[in-house]
């Protein structure tokens, strides 16, 4: 099967499983991706205040995340729309980093803002917008940080890895794969969340994957329904979207969690999270005193 795998995704052979089965873990900070732990990465769409930010970042680490995220600078569908902040979300991201010594994970939009963002990030995230900008996947592979490089939002798996493959090809290996939805004829929902995706991303590729279900359900009460089919797939983490006022948002609203559901969602992925750890140890082939969900084992 895996032979088949690498011919269908030949054009990007430094992505793809070894023989040896050896899977890349990205470390940031102290936080390791792709390894045993679920990293969640939660905060909010834009930085719009210090404020805002400490609030959010207290609370996502109180509940469980180990990196913040936070846009400070924002491609949006109006150009009437809120941009960011700019440099001063950078600082403000640095300076909730110093507080609550989470890992910052933010968009850079243009080569030319790479140097600026590896600065003050600890991960440079590649928007859906920006995966096939090469240009910029050159220029963000070669600042040194690890990458979030999320699917566009009408991009094929091949698309996907190509752009990884770039992103190796420039001397970096510490890439996180992101499905967030893909556009389809469905128009109930902000995007088709592509669970499917996600397995078979496991299954091919060596680099850690993390699902985004605030963008690819656009509503916040689909989020917690969508992590959990995420950690079903195989996910490594997630990353969502948390607001400590959700409908005074200045974007993305309508798919921010607030306090009270982000809570929510993080108790209800709790045995989740264990079944994911008995199953990696499963895989390893380690001695398990008990399978399924609860296991004590799992917990360890």
């Amino acid at each position: 099967m895996r032979e088949s795998w690498q011919e269908h995704f030949a054009e990007s052979p430094d992505v793809l499983l070894g023989v040896d089965g050896r899977r890349t873990i990205v470390q940031v900070r102290d936080v390791l991706v792709g390894g045993d732990e679920f990293v969640v990465m939660a905060g909010p769409c834009s930085v719009e205040s210090e404020r805002q930010l400490m609030a959010a970042a207290h609370h996502v680490r109180r509940a469980g995340a180990r990196v913040l995220r936070g846009g400070a600078f924002k491609p949006r569908s109006s150009p009437y729309s809120f941009q960011g902040l700019g440099l001063e979300g950078l600082k403000l991201l640095a300076c909730a980093r110093e507080a609550t010594e989470l890992a910052i994970v933010t968009e850079v939009m243009s080569e030319d803002d790479v140097s600026l963002v590896a600065e003050y990030a600890d991960i440079l995230q590649i928007g859906s917008r920006s995966m096939e900008n090469y240009s910029l996947l050159e220029a963000a592979a070669r600042s040194g940080r690890p990458i979030l490089l999320k699917r566009g939002m009408m991009a094929t798996i091949a698309d996907l890895l190509r752009s990884a493959q770039i992103i190796l090809d420039n001397g970096n290996r510490n890439v996180i794969l992101c499905e967030r939805g893909i556009r389809t004829f469905e128009t109930a929902i902000r995007n088709t969340f592509d669970a499917a995706g996600i397995a078979l991303l496991k299954q091919v590729t060596h680099l850690p994957v993390i699902a985004d279900p605030s963008h690819a359900a656009g509503n916040r009460d689909l989020v917690p329904a969508l992590a959990r089919i995420g950690v079903a797939a195989g996910a490594d983490g997630l990353l969502v979207e948390v607001h400590p006022d959700p409908d005074k948002a200045w974007s993305d609203g309508e798919q921010s969690l607030d306090f009270a559901g982000f809570d929510a969602m993080m108790n209800a992925l709790e045995p989740w999270m264990e079944w994911r750890a008995t199953a990696l140890r499963a895989e390893k082939h380690e001695p398990l005193e008990c399978a399924g969900l609860g296991c004590a084992e799992a917990r360890g």
